[in-house]
């Protein structure tokens, strides 16, 4: 088994548990399986799942990375408030430095973020699912 295909099957999450799914719907993820997966190709780093709103949507397209405009022929819907997507954990973290991060799940965030943002903050935006 190749390094790749062995760093994929143990994907873990930040909790130290296996990576849950983070979206089908849309389809999200380095891989676009639904898992935030990473590998030494994925240069941004697709690792932080998070629940999206309007006003971090907003804030990414002022940073330069619309992800709300459909693009059909690239086969994306555009994403909107409520949607779970794997974000590039550099971006999460500069939107948490600018008070605009988006809440986290956990289950489903890799463990490979902590290298840039310690688990600490990440808690501290923690998502919690409804009853």
């Amino acid at each position: 088994m190749d390094p790749k295909e062995a760093s994929l099957q143990k994907a873990l999450n930040v909790l130290g548990k296996n990576l849950e799914q983070c979206s089908c719907q849309p389809l999200t993820g380095w891989y676009r399986d639904g898992f935030c997966k990473t590998d030494i190709s994925d240069h941004g780093q697709h690792t932080v799942c998070c629940v999206l709103t309007d006003s971090f949507l907003t804030y990414s397209k002022a940073q330069g990375n619309d992800l709300s405009t459909p693009m059909p022929e690239f086969g994306f819907e555009g994403l909107k408030a409520g949607d779970k997507w794997c974000l590039c954990a550099p971006r999460w973290r500069q939107a948490f430095d600018d008070g605009m991060a988006p809440q986290v799940v956990l289950e489903a965030t890799n463990i490979q973020c902590l290298n840039l943002i310690p688990l600490e903050l990440l808690m501290q935006n923690s998502y919690s699912r409804p009853s």
